[in-house]
């Protein structure tokens, strides 16, 4: 059965690379690993933070790729250890969110075991662009 999509309307016209980040979004949405907050600071700031306990400053990337935010980590197994019990697990992830246009990593910074990224977005662009009519010859 082919799947429904929202963007199938004639009215809607450019829009095929929205309806790809809604099935990005949907896929990442189902990982739990590792939990995160997102707080609204002000009208234009957001604060991601991330619960990556283990993790170096060294272990932890953020690129932002394609209006996309990519937070990885992956922590070196490390040799000569002996564990008698292991549960803490040595785990890499990756999660990933969608950003707005226009919206930008202000900053990061790892704090006890948690990883901040802010967020900025700049007021809205309102342009009214004139389109000239001409007549067919």
């Amino acid at each position: 059965m082919p799947r429904l999509s929202y963007f199938q309307s004639p009215l809607l016209l450019g829009f095929e690379r929205f309806e790809r980040l809604l099935d990005t979004v949907a896929k990442s949405a189902n990982d739990g690993y590792p939990p995160y907050n997102i707080e609204q600071l002000t009208d234009d700031r957001l604060r991601i933070t991330l619960a990556v306990a283990g993790f170096s400053v060294e272990e932890l990337s953020a690129v932002v790729e394609d209006n996309q935010l990519i937070i990885s980590g992956e922590q070196a197994e490390a040799p000569g250890r002996d564990f008698l019990h292991r549960g803490i697990a040595a785990r890499q992830f990756q999660r990933s969110f969608v950003l707005a246009e226009g919206m930008k990593v202000a900053g990061a910074n790892l704090d006890n075991g948690l990883l901040h990224l802010e967020l900025e977005q700049p007021e809205p662009n309102h342009a009214i662009e004139k389109i000239h009519i001409t007549v067919a010859a």
